[in-house]
């Protein structure tokens, strides 16, 4: 059994909240098989098979059919997800952004794949063995970055703004900030610091994105950690053992998007159904987890509030 989060917990690409980045992986891996036209990871299978877990090296290469392990939200999901923080990234280059931070970066390849300007520099920031391992097997695979990649190699619960400096990082340059799939796997308070410490190390004319989920309704966690439950059955059942619903922080926090634009940050937002929706794809059903209602948010800095 997975314990409970923790201040201080450790992981790596097999283990607690590292296991969710090679789940992405596995999960974008089957979603460009699908749909090339909206999702193109080459490097998203191999990463997932260079882990080394046979159940999801076999969904991502196709070698297992996603059935019930990974039904059409996950796929459909990661399309749109990675579909929207794709197009945010290059329309803040296209815009004359040069300084790129991916936070908590896991198992992401867009310093591989995406077509950047010329210029552009793109920080990693992720534990330092989740980094290592990244870094070592797309090497192997034959890999090259598309930008000036620089890795950070840091826990977002220590110092990183200083690592993150170190590594040429110059917060006077307007800068392109990703927290994708990150906010739900902090506390609270560790969510508005990330948060904070985004706007202050942001010159004006930077950009952000992020999810920003509605805090929920009486009974709504219930229904969630029930869903949960039976995903973790699921993968239980094919020799995966992860606690989905101890990964995750619940309770009240302040939700990201209204805390943003407190900060100065102006915002456009758009719900993942309505994404669903305007990608064409199948209707996205509650299923207890009240993904429908997350926010896709993207938008700029025009002043500093803090």
């Amino acid at each position: 059994m997975t314990s409970s989060r923790h201040d201080g917990d450790t992981w790596d690409l097999v283990s607690s909240v590292g296991a969710t980045a090679t789940m992405a992986a596995m999960a974008r891996a089957i979603a460009t098989r699908a749909d090339p036209s909206l999702i193109d990871d080459p490097f998203a299978e191999p990463l997932v098979r260079a882990v080394g877990v046979d159940v999801l090296t076999q969904l991502a290469a196709g070698e297992l059919p996603p059935n019930d392990l990974v039904d059409h939200v996950a796929i459909d999901g990661a399309k749109v997800r990675t579909k929207f923080y794709d197009e945010f990234f290059l329309d803040a280059t296209n815009a004359g952004i040069t300084q790129v931070v991916i936070l908590a970066s896991g198992l992401d390849s867009r310093a591989y794949r995406l077509p950047w300007r010329t210029g552009t520099v793109v920080y990693e920031v992720d534990q330092p063995q989740v980094i290592e391992f990244k870094t070592r097997t797309l090497a192997e695979l034959g890999a090259a970055p598309t930008a000036d990649r620089r890795v950070v190699a840091a826990d977002l619960r220590d110092d990183w703004p200083t690592a993150l400096r170190t590594a040429g990082f110059a917060p006077v340059r307007p800068t392109a900030w990703s927290a994708e799939g990150l906010l739900g796997y902090l506390q609270p308070e560790a969510q508005d610091r990330l948060l904070d410490t985004i706007t202050e190390l942001s010159a004006s004319g930077s950009w952000v994105a992020t999810e920003s989920r509605p805090n929920p309704q009486p009974g709504d966690e219930d229904k969630t950690k029930e869903g949960l439950h039976r995903i973790s059955d699921r993968w239980r059942a094919h020799g995966f053992n992860l606690d989905h619903a101890r990964l995750r922080y619940f309770g009240e926090r302040n939700e990201a998007a209204p805390y943003l634009t407190g900060r100065g940050w102006a915002l456009n937002g758009i719900s993942i159904r309505d994404l669903f929706a305007a990608n064409n794809l199948p209707p996205l059903k509650d299923d207890g987890l009240r993904m429908g209602n997350v926010l896709y948010v993207s938008g700029t800095l025009s002043q500093t509030t803090m």
